[in-house]
């Protein structure tokens, strides 16, 4: 089965960061209350306590993220709270154990 995969790296105003946390958490609540079969979500916060890259996975993108009223929230805002921002849609060079 072909999963594909979507990376984003983002840098949170400092002012903004307190709400921009319980926003995305908002979204794995969700998440977690519905459990959307093949689809993964995952958060990372880098070391500036600021900087974050999530990767989305699913069959197809962007799965069951439109559909949700707390990503909708997150993402009213996410422009305006961010310095930076990049979106990747990697494609897998080499891998273990990782989607197989």
């Amino acid at each position: 089965m072909s999963v594909e995969m979507i990376l984003i790296r983002y840098r949170v105003r400092p002012e903004r960061l307190t709400e921009h946390l319980r926003l995305l958490r908002a979204v794995h609540d969700e998440l977690a209350r519905l459990r959307p079969p093949g689809f993964r979500y995952v958060s990372y916060r880098l070391d500036d306590e600021r900087s974050f890259v999530e990767v989305a996975t699913a069959p197809e993108l962007p799965g069951p993220l439109p559909g949700l009223e707390s990503f909708r929230r997150y993402r009213a805002g996410l422009e305006e709270r961010c310095e930076e921002r990049e979106t990747f849609e990697p494609t897998v060079a080499l891998s273990y154990g990782f989607g197989e």
